[in-house]
């Protein structure tokens, strides 16, 4: 994944605002270490509350950060192309997990 402690702290910090979303996983170049320095990063967000409307505010705040790398978001539950969907369940890397609470 290679990403700089700041670029890592930077998205958790909007992930975590919002309860919605359950895990974070990255997928592609970056998660199979083949990536380009320029290469962006490819992103799904899961989560059962997650909807479009949120979707495009993460995207705005992530546009925010001015990161040196161009982040695509998707939501994991709309992926509908199954090759894709087995390469994450493979090749996916955990970005980001909600922690559990004990009710």
């Amino acid at each position: 994944m290679v990403l700089d402690e700041h670029t890592v702290n930077a998205i958790l910090g909007i992930f975590k605002k919002y309860p919605e979303i359950e895990k974070v996983l990255i997928y592609g170049s970056r998660a199979m270490n083949r990536h380009k320095p320029s290469s962006d990063i490819d992103m799904t967000l899961a989560g059962d509350q997650l909807d479009l409307s949120q979707l495009l505010k993460l995207e705005n705040e992530l546009d925010v950060l001015l990161l040196p790398y161009k982040i695509d978001l998707s939501l994991f539950r709309q992926i509908d192309n199954q090759d894709l969907i087995d390469h994450i369940n493979r090749a996916g890397v955990i970005f980001y997990e909600k922690r559990k609470t004990n009710d």
